[in-house]
């Protein structure tokens, strides 16, 4: 056997008996001491090190200091745990270590990308002519995204923004619902329009865009170019924007639409929660992440674009040196992308669709849903507990009383161990903030979560 047989065969095992007890640990680790993960990876060395060693060392010190987000009990940051067959094919990958610049950096990158994001669009139910790009995560999607809408409705003003940038260019209004995920406001200040020169809507008492008020605001401003930011989930309640009429009131005033669909946009897989999305195909570009509810390794979110022209005019770039790219020829995934050296984010997104297929995928997302909803029920018959939000995906917003005694309930429970779940403020209250969205959570996992939740508030009333 050689050197990397050894250590492949070591690694796997490694990460196959940590799967297997992770839902027997502390969810968080307790009492972890960062100072000992260090010390534990050692100094620089002089000399070589065998590889047997390096992985062996690296596992010993970091193990214990392991957040168990593939568990199925981890219930923050609407994370997902990687599916089996997506964990394997992420082996792979890095095993290939494949450019997935173009199909000369590498053919089979670029064939197998062709075929998940012509997956991801039936499943989304958005145009089939729509292009699309691999990224990092929901910031790089809403950020490509967005960039495409600047070069668009730049254009139509006739402003070349990639050639003459900003400086003189005619204002682009940006308006957005008002509970927008901050990755909005990021993207703006990294494409130069400006956080600040975004226009707020008013939202109704689930985080909704107020259609009215679009119209209010759109029709308020100047005439120019504008970009409209919905919203399929909200971060919080993961209520959903009108997006039909939305869309088509923001059309009516010549912007371009941008759906952030971080997580929400995966309700278009489930029959049983396709109305929410209703209207998603009448927009303009979208964006989404399959490390959450896809249960694909991180990092890897997707964006798509109903303008090819100006996704690709926005993103690509040309060099002398670069053989087998352009428009012309077959489609090069690095033209829609911020990143050039990209690693093959296609395999395991491929094998996480390959595994699930179609009727998968739409039950892992009902059956998430289905345990917020006993999440929400169960934590809504104790004294003292209010559920906050309409439950109509995976978010469940909790309050233990005040925002006091919120925190400290907070606060018990992830240091039990049993299970995690972050804090939030919404509506100026301090909430727990559940996300149901790993494949591996059942009914039994959310009751022995309940019952660290009603542990934590007896604890907290004999205090």
């Amino acid at each position: 056997m050689t050197e990397l047989r050894e250590l492949l065969s070591y690694a796997a095992t490694r990460v196959a008996d940590y799967r297997d007890a992770v839902a027997d640990r502390p969810v968080f680790p307790k009492d972890v001491d960062l100072m000992a993960v260090r010390a534990g990876l050692g100094v620089l060395p002089d000399g070589p090190t065998p590889g047997a060693t390096v992985l062996e060392v690296l596992a010993d010190a970091v193990e214990p200091a392991l957040v168990g987000t593939v568990g199925p009990r981890y219930f923050g940051f609407v994370v997902g745990g990687a599916l089996d067959a997506a964990t394997a094919a992420e082996v792979l990958t890095i095993g290939w270590d494949q450019v997935a610049f173009n199909a000369v950096t590498s053919p089979g990158a670029a064939a197998v990308e062709d075929v998940a994001g012509a997956w991801l669009k039936e499943l989304f139910g958005l145009p089939i002519s729509a292009s699309f790009g691999f990224v990092t995560g929901g910031q790089a999607a809403n950020t490509v995204a967005l960039a495409a809408a600047r070069h668009d409705v730049l254009a139509r003003a006739s402003w070349d923004v990639e050639q003459r940038g900003l400086t003189g260019a005619p204002r682009v209004r940006v308006v957005a619902n008002a509970e927008r995920h901050a990755t909005i406001d990021r993207a703006l200040r990294l494409l130069g329009l400006g956080a600040g020169a975004l226009e707020p809507v008013a939202t109704d008492s689930e985080g909704r865009i107020d259609v009215v008020d679009l119209a209010r605001v759109l029709t308020g401003g100047p005439e120019g170019p504008m970009i409209v930011c919905l919203q399929a989930g909200n971060v919080n309640t993961g209520a959903f924007d009108d997006l039909r009429s939305a869309t088509a009131t923001a059309h009516d005033h010549g912007a371009w639409v941008h759906v952030d669909g971080a997580f929400g946009l995966w309700a278009a897989a489930s029959p049983t929660k396709r109305h929410l999305v209703d209207g998603i195909q009448t927009a303009d570009s979208w964006a989404t992440d399959g490390h959450k509810w896809l249960n694909v390794p991180y990092d890897c979110g997707y964006v798509f674009c109903s303008h090819p022209k100006a996704h690709a005019a926005a993103m690509s770039l040309s060099a002398a040196y670069l053989t087998g790219h352009g428009q012309d020829g077959p489609r090069a995934p690095g033209d829609h992308v911020l990143e050039s050296s990209r690693r093959a984010r296609g395999f395991a997104t491929w094998a996480a669709l390959r595994q699930l297929g179609r009727s998968g995928v739409a039950e892992l997302v009902e059956r998430c849903c289905t345990l917020a909803r006993r999440f929400a029920d169960q934590l809504a018959a104790f004294d003292g507990v209010t559920v906050v939000n309409e439950v109509v995906l995976n978010q469940v917003l909790v309050c233990f009383g005040d925002d006091e005694e919120t925190e400290r309930v907070i606060e018990a429970v992830q240091r039990s161990g049993v299970c995690w779940m972050g804090a939030t403020t919404w509506r100026a209250m301090r909430l727990m903030r559940i996300s149901v969205s790993n494949w591996r959570t059942t009914e039994n996992d959310v009751d022995r979560s309940v019952r660290a939740i009603k542990a934590a508030i007896s604890a907290s009333n004999l205090r």
